[in-house]
């Protein structure tokens, strides 16, 4: 298992840390020592997953805010609280999301929610973040993509809403926009000479609620994002593995700017962590560039000319 390093006098906010692997990764920082802020979308969850982390370590220093990423007032909202304390940030994870969503559903900002809430809400929070993370020493941007990266498309002309709807395309669409998100702020770090490292990071096929809360939105009935009878073929892992490629891309000293962690056993779903395969067109810089000044636009942020390390 993946030792997280030490992390003490370290601030980190995980976002989506009520479950799954937003609160393995809260758990395990803050088990190192770090400052942990699980911002979440429903704080009774937030307050639940804080209590059973405090039972996995004790005398963890742990806090919750509200933050809903599909609402950009929220997300607003949330960055100007830590602004106005001023505390350095050493690690943003942009791990919340939403996966296959059955319909259409547009957010209250007129997004497609999953393009929102995966892409948009995490590219929106890291700019309005910058001058926080800018100010701590070796800090770091850690965001989650997906294997379904690779069948996702994005058109900078049409990020808020698709031409047409299929909940797989526009799930991998989002995740692919979350690869463009790494790339492209690798990209102004090493331009702009920040101390900053920007890395992604896929959970390979990993049991979470993200199987059915995405997939089971706006339905009577729970539904899963996949076929019953392909689990049975397909390999799967419990959280505490899932979550390891998102941890080493957060946090271990090796891992380069721009760099992508995932499992690296059958069919890159499970095992041990290892680099990941970028898709191709996450390797597109022009791309990179066109997707982030079209989220910037559509979010209403943007990332200082003269912004640079303190």
């Amino acid at each position: 298992m993946y030792e997280v390093p030490d992390q003490t006098g370290r601030t980190a906010v995980v976002t989506g840390a009520n479950s799954g692997t937003g609160k393995e990764a809260a758990a395990r920082l803050a088990a190192a020592g770090a400052r942990v802020v699980l911002a979440v979308r429903t704080p009774e969850k937030g307050e639940a997953a804080r209590v059973e982390i405090l039972r996995r370590a004790p005398g963890a220093d742990l806090e919750v805010r509200r933050l809903d990423l599909a609402d950009q007032a929220s997300v607003r909202g949330f960055a100007d609280g830590l602004l106005a304390e001023g505390r350095p940030l050493d690690l943003l994870v942009n791990n919340a999301g939403v996966m296959a969503v059955p319909d259409q559903h547009l957010t209250v900002d007129g997004f497609e929610l999953q393009m929102a809430s995966n892409a948009l809400g995490p590219l929106a929070l890291t700019v309005r973040l910058l001058p926080l993370l800018l100010t701590a020493p070796g800090a770091r941007v850690a965001t989650m993509s997906s294997g379904a990266a690779f069948i996702g498309r994005v058109d900078p002309a049409r990020l808020a809403v698709p031409r047409r709807y299929s909940p797989a395309r526009a799930y991998g669409a989002s995740k692919l926009a979350d690869l463009l998100l790494t790339r492209h702020l690798a990209r102004l770090a090493d331009e702009r000479g920040w101390d900053l490292r920007s890395t992604a990071a896929h959970p390979g096929y990993t049991q979470t609620n993200l199987q059915t809360s995405g997939p089971g939105l706006g339905r009577d009935t729970p539904r899963r994002f996949q076929p019953r009878f392909l689990e049975g073929l397909l390999p799967s892992q419990q959280v505490d593995t899932g979550t390891e490629p998102l941890l080493v891309a957060a946090t271990d000293p090796a891992a380069e700017n721009g760099g992508y962690w995932g499992p690296t056993g059958r069919f890159g779903l499970v095992g041990e962590t290892g680099r990941a395969r970028l898709p191709r067109a996450a390797r597109d810089a022009d791309l990179a560039a066109r997707f982030w000044t079209a989220a910037e636009e559509l979010t209403g942020v943007s990332v200082p000319e003269g912004a640079t390390a303190a």
